[in-house]
């Protein structure tokens, strides 16, 4: 009888060991698309961060424009706009894939139309996507009221 006994041990402890060895292979297969998933989403919430930084600065830098106008004591040119945007940057973003273009029509005085164009050139974080880099851009425009 203790045979018996010791051979049904050693039947569960092979059936059991291989069922480890199953789960192994179990979390290997399973760990791959989850750790691709999860940086895909953290990608994806920056480029989130990005576009909303474009949107939000361009908004910035046309007031910025507008209250800096031929009537105010100091008026803004195009180098203090990029200046004034590149100051707002913080974070993951580099100051140097960011691109301010501002025009004003006719002229900086009243009624004149100031648009500014800021655009960026995002560049994913991870290497699974290499050629996947964006490019942000966002437009904001506003009359010269005083």
């Amino acid at each position: 009888m203790r045979a018996r006994e010791i051979r049904s041990c050693e039947r569960a402890h092979k059936f059991f060991a291989w069922r480890r060895g199953q789960s192994t292979a179990e979390f290997a297969l399973v760990v791959v698309p989850m750790l691709m998933l999860f940086f895909a989403i953290i990608n994806f919430a920056f480029v989130l961060y990005a576009y909303e930084f474009v949107s939000d600065s361009a908004q910035q830098a046309v007031r910025y424009a507008v209250v800096h106008g031929t009537t105010a004591t100091q008026t803004a040119s195009t180098t203090d706009i990029q200046d004034y945007v590149k100051g707002l940057v913080a974070g993951i973003l580099d100051k140097n894939a960011l691109t301010v273009t501002t025009t004003w029509l006719p002229d900086k005085k009243p009624g004149s139309l100031v648009t500014v164009v800021v655009a960026y050139n995002y560049k994913p974080l991870t290497k699974m996507f290499p050629a996947a880099n964006l490019s942000l851009t966002r437009t904001a425009a506003m009359v010269i009221s005083q």
